[in-house]
């Protein structure tokens, strides 16, 4: 049986400027969420997507990762249709979408002003990844989207970026025999400019799907 990972708790202090941050938004918007966003999806999953941190308006407000802003309109569909989710997203966190054999989280559970995360945060946040891999007893691939994910991953696993660098669609082959695949992060920034289409990131959710074996 998997163990349930340990999550921030909703008032975790150890980013000072997230903290200050969320709180602003909660004085501002008490009706969202406001708080560090838990992962979403079964522990038992085989594969875990990992993004750069919760949107203002979309996981900040809606309390599921990737749910409410453009991101989420790319993610979910591309799961269901290659058979990792089932349901219709519908960008609330009670829409009723399943996730089947993927579990979704961030390198940064709460927050960041302009979407930027500092290194600091990003270190800071780096036990509650690891402590979500670790929990997840079928995990055998790891989707990163974008960059910083991808080094957030690494550096959970205490394997050297050098090792594995960076690159859409690049299949590494982790140390404890793992799969880290990357892609860049499904924004409205990379598929508005290009860099990313549907089906580039289609493609890098296959070949996590079928390193996951599933």
């Amino acid at each position: 049986m998997s163990t349930a990972p340990a999550a921030p708790p909703a008032d975790c202090a150890r980013c000072q400027r997230l903290a200050d941050f969320r709180e602003r938004n909660r004085v501002a918007r008490p009706d969202w969420f406001n708080a560090p966003v838990p992962a979403f999806g079964p522990a038992e999953a085989a594969v875990l997507v990992v993004g750069l941190a919760p949107g203002l308006q979309g996981a900040n407000r809606t309390g599921r990762p990737f749910t409410g802003d453009y991101a989420g309109d790319l993610l979910y569909p591309t799961l269901r249709d290659l058979g990792l989710a089932t349901g219709t997203y519908e960008a609330r966190s009670d829409d009723g979408l399943t996730l089947r054999e993927a579990r979704v989280t961030n390198a940064v559970r709460c927050v960041p002003p302009e979407n930027k995360p500092t290194g600091a945060e990003i270190r800071a946040c780096r036990p509650f990844l690891a402590d979500e891999m670790a929990a997840m007893p079928r995990l055998a691939a790891v989707l990163a989207l974008g960059r910083v994910a991808h080094n957030a991953v690494l550096g959970a696993l205490g394997v050297r970026q050098a090792d594995c660098p960076f690159g859409h669609g690049t299949h590494h082959a982790l140390p404890d025999g793992r799969a880290l695949v990357d892609s860049y992060h499904c924004s409205r920034y990379n598929t508005n400019t290009g860099r990313l289409t549907p089906g580039m990131f289609r493609s890098a959710v296959e070949t996590a799907r079928v390193a996951a074996g599933v």
